[in-house]
């Protein structure tokens, strides 16, 4: 019963989505983000629970004004809604240069040699423009992703990432991670987002309390002695990206997993400081 309860509303939730995909592409990029950030702030907290938010929001300031956390929750959807709908746009974004500011690009050199690093970032801004804006340097990459519950949408969502983000796709999993492996192997460089909660992960302290936490960037890294770039994502006010490809990590200067991946975690702290309006707080980032 509950299965079948779950296919027909995957299946129903699917056709709207489609439906809201052709309807965004009939209005055009730049009408379509105005609508659908405008959609998301209205609807959004009705399908996501404002409790897992709140609650992540007091984890992240304890001390943070309820003004400000609306402030934090409005541009949160608002920026979901416009993402949602330049899923649409993948293709426009890949043959332009124009919407996307790079900073930091020097510190692409090992990647542009043809070393494999390890990219990590979270869920910021237009988060697929990592990969993206990666490959068109030429650089060879593979990113791990997370397939979505709906096995109605899943198909498309991976067509529009092969074909228009990074032509090689990893599922997250055990096998994944073999995957991950043959592509190091083959001088590939792995991109991959590090602020979700696993289930297989490890308890690190991430804003003053315990949270699961992938060791996958940490383990790779040490093991085929890789370097790890972290990469910051953010929307400007106009709908264009700067992309910050921050300081090289080594691992060499770090003890162990652990270490390393606490490193990871102060560095996303950072990066959700300098700009919490377009990180996804509706994630149960901190679930045991």
């Amino acid at each position: 019963m509950s299965f079948m309860f779950k296919y027909t509303n995957y299946f129903f939730q699917s056709i709207l989505i489609y439906l809201f995909f052709i309807i965004g592409l009939i209005l055009r990029l730049s009408i379509s983000r105005k609508i659908f950030s405008y959609l998301f702030l209205i609807f959004g907290p009705i399908f996501k629970s404002n409790k897992t938010i709140d609650n992540n929001l007091n984890i992240f300031s304890q001390n943070i004004p309820n003004h400000l956390k609306a402030k934090i929750k409005k541009n949160m959807w608002k920026n979901y809604g416009m993402t949602f709908i330049e899923y649409m746009f993948l293709g426009k974004f890949k043959k332009q240069y124009s919407h996307v500011k790079l900073i930091g690009e020097n510190n692409l050199s090992s990647a542009k040699s043809g070393k494999a690093v390890i990219f990590v970032s979270g869920h910021f801004a237009n988060f697929e423009l990592m990969s993206m804006e990666i490959t068109k340097k030429n650089i060879k990459l593979a990113t791990i992703y997370r397939p979505l519950n709906n096995f109605f949408l899943n198909p498309l969502m991976e067509y529009l990432r092969k074909k228009y983000v990074c032509r090689n796709q990893i599922k997250k999993g055990i096998k994944g991670v073999r995957e991950a492996i043959d592509y190091i192997k083959t001088n590939h460089s792995i991109a991959l987002m590090i602020d979700q909660r696993v289930s297989e992960g490890e308890k690190i302290n991430f804003f003053g309390k315990q949270a699961l936490t992938t060791t996958l960037p940490a383990q790779l890294a040490i093991k085929y002695n890789l370097e790890i770039i972290p990469v910051f994502i953010e929307r400007k006010d106009d709908n264009e990206f700067e992309i910050e490809f921050q300081n090289i990590i080594k691992p060499g200067d770090f003890k162990n997993k652990i270490d390393l991946t606490k490193k990871l975690n102060k560095i996303l702290e950072e990066m959700i400081v300098k700009n919490p309006n377009q990180w996804i707080w509706s994630h149960n980032r901190w679930k045991q």
